[in-house]
């Protein structure tokens, strides 16, 4: 798998925007660079397997204080075939090789789902129900480093 940066603007983005799977999310992702800046590697991706599109994946912006969040979804069509944790193990591999000293976060719905399995799967623990102020409580995840 491959992890193909989203660039700033949609003229840049040209592979993606001829994509079924990749509307509306290039216009949320580049709306959110534009919010917060864009700061490379801390971007998103669309992550490209056997030459296809399989999904999206970013960090929710730079790291503050020390802690980076991973955000990470599947196109339907590639659900349940390993493609989640793969962009998730990714993600937190860029992150520690950018900063070795980062904590890599995430955050799911409160309840068991696809998305808590790769959590675990990928090392993270559960940390705890935090309020979010998109999505209402969330559950809060960190990547544990293994020894």
């Amino acid at each position: 798998m491959i992890l193909l940066p989203i660039h700033q603007t949609l003229s840049e983005n040209t592979q993606f925007l001829n994509h079924p799977d990749c509307e509306p999310g290039l216009s949320m992702t580049i709306e959110f660079f534009n919010k917060i800046g864009y700061h490379p590697p801390w971007i998103g991706y669309y992550a490209q397997l056997d030459g296809n599109l399989v999904g999206g994946c970013a960090f929710k912006g730079k790291p503050k204080n020390g802690r980076v969040e991973i955000a990470y979804g599947t196109f339907p069509q590639y659900q349940h075939q390993g493609v989640g944790a793969e962009m998730c193990n990714q993600l937190v591999q860029l992150a520690l090789e950018t900063d070795p000293t980062v904590t890599v976060t995430a955050r799911t719905l409160p309840e068991e789902s696809y998305s808590t399995r790769i959590l675990k799967k990928n090392g993270f623990v559960h940390l705890g129900t935090i309020w979010d102020d998109d999505d209402g409580d969330v559950w809060e995840w960190e990547y544990i480093r293994s020894k």
